[in-house]
């Protein structure tokens, strides 16, 4: 027999493992609960951003034409709105890459608090335009928001969570105008709406400076301490792609660099992007975003002239399909599993069924048709979104997810350029026009993802590799 004393140096390294162990697993949940904390807060971001906004953007063509603007005046102020977020989308994305996105999330909310706080003030056209100048600008909330989320958790989770972020943002679209329309009614009701939008900005800005940043620093260095003394078990057990507290120090001290230094970063940064073999992610995005905008563009005038349907029960169909696209958000988690975590496919499917939905809402025969096209087309619409995000931080990595998202973004607002002039054009050869044209965009967009299947399923394979 072995004595008890030339056991005890082996008892006791088994129970320094153990201890080692389970601190490590304590370290490791402590980590994700900070993470959960900080997701917890970004979905209450996103809710109060859309639900502020909301609130102000239905009532500021009346509100404009009761200062005396045009039809043209008003559409060209709409339009400048449209162009600085093309342009700024971008550069406010590479930019929370380089200074951090606490200060980049910060800088934003409370600029665009000024831009409505200004809005409430416009007594003249002149100072209308002027206050859309900010938001116009720094109105990037959530596109940040989003590119911090993308830090916080695992690309496995990151559908999920985007999901969830995109279903409370849109509970704010849908609450917003019922709560503006009833402010609207009382006297000077646009300049307290106005006032109070400015106010729930100034709260969300209160609410990401309270956010526990500093307890994330301390979870990322556990983590990175976990990932240092055992690769395997801090997969396992942390699978969070948290950045690690010198890059953020770094960043963090960027913020107070010279803006020439900056700007050469931010477009160095832009270029790399530009040379990145992500153009058929983009293009993608663009058809798509066309398609659906082009399928709304004349939906209560096509609904009025097709079957004779008021105004009024196309609002009603609209909201009731934005209420579906918060409960599409809710069931990404169940969706993405079913599919084995596969982005790509999900997105070929929602693409693919978003396709047939339009076509059947264009063939539609009675307003059945058109409330089932619609019922699915939320879901379908939803789920695209959510997907094509998480391929670009795929394909693209989240080193610069900032700007990977700022450039989506910039792509769509291209779309909210080209879809009204289609939509236009296409409406005078006949109501379903515009549909029509999103069928034919939507299956190119299509026959895109298929030409270029090997490259999204291998780069997919490859991120599983390295988890």
């Amino acid at each position: 027999a072995v004595p008890r004393a030339l056991r005890r140096p082996g008892a006791a390294a088994r129970m320094e493992e153990e201890e080692d162990e389970d601190s490590g697993g304590r370290r490791a949940a402590g980590s994700s609960a900070v993470s959960a904390r900080f997701v917890r807060c970004l979905y209450a971001v996103g809710f109060l951003d859309l639900f502020g906004v909301s609130m102000v953007v239905p009532l500021m063509n009346l509100h404009i034409k009761s200062l005396g603007a045009s039809h043209t005046v008003a559409g060209i102020i709409g339009s400048l709105y449209g162009v600085m977020q093309l342009f700024s989308s971008t550069f406010v994305g590479c930019w929370s890459d380089i200074v951090g996105r606490r200060y980049s999330l910060l800088a934003c909310i409370l600029l665009s608090a000024l831009g409505y706080f200004l809005l409430g003030t416009s007594t003249t056209v002149f100072l209308f335009a002027i206050s859309r100048v900010p938001v116009g600008i720094f109105k990037h909330t959530l596109s940040i928001s989003k590119a911090l989320l993308s830090d916080l958790v695992s690309e496995r989770d990151r559908p999920l969570v985007m999901g969830r972020f995109n279903a409370a943002s849109s509970v704010g679209f849908i609450l917003g105008p019922v709560v503006g329309g009833y402010l609207a009614e009382l006297e000077g009701g646009f300049y307290q709406t106005s006032f109070i939008c400015a106010s729930i900005f100034l709260l969300n800005g209160g609410l990401v400076w309270m956010l526990p940043w500093s307890e994330e620093n301390t979870g990322n260095r556990e983590h990175n301490q976990d990932k240092g003394a055992n690769s395997f078990s801090a997969k396992s057990n942390h699978d969070l792609h948290l950045k690690s507290a010198t890059s953020r120090a770094v960043a963090n001290s960027s913020f107070f660099q010279s803006p020439w230094i900056q700007v050469a970063t931010v477009l160095k940064k832009i270029k790399g992007i530009a040379c990145s073999d992500l153009w058929d992610v983009f293009l993608v995005r663009f058809l798509m975003s066309v398609a659906i905008l082009l399928y709304y563009s004349n939906f209560t005038l096509a609904l009025e002239e097709r079957f004779g349907v008021k105004p009024l029960f196309a609002g009603y169909l609209i909201s009731y399909s934005s209420a579906l696209g918060v409960l599409a958000g809710c069931l990404l988690g169940p969706i993405t599993r079913l599919y084995g975590h596969n982005t790509y496919r999900l997105l070929l499917h929602s693409s693919t069924f978003t396709c047939v939905l339009i076509l059947l809402y264009v063939s539609a025969l009675s307003m059945w048709m058109v409330i089932l096209s619609s019922t699915f087309l939320a879901f379908s619409t939803t789920i695209g979104r959510t997907c094509i995000i998480d391929l670009e931080l795929t394909v693209g990595g989240n080193e610069a997810s900032g700007t990977l998202l700022g450039v989506g973004q910039s792509v769509t607002s291209v779309g909210r350029i080209i879809a009204p002039l289609l939509s236009g054009i296409a409406q005078e050869f006949s109501p379903c026009g515009p549909p029509s044209l999103a069928v034919g965009l939507a299956l190119v967009a299509i026959v895109i993802m298929n030409a270029n299947k090997q490259k999204y399923c291998s780069h997919r394979s490859v991120n599983l590799k390295n988890r």
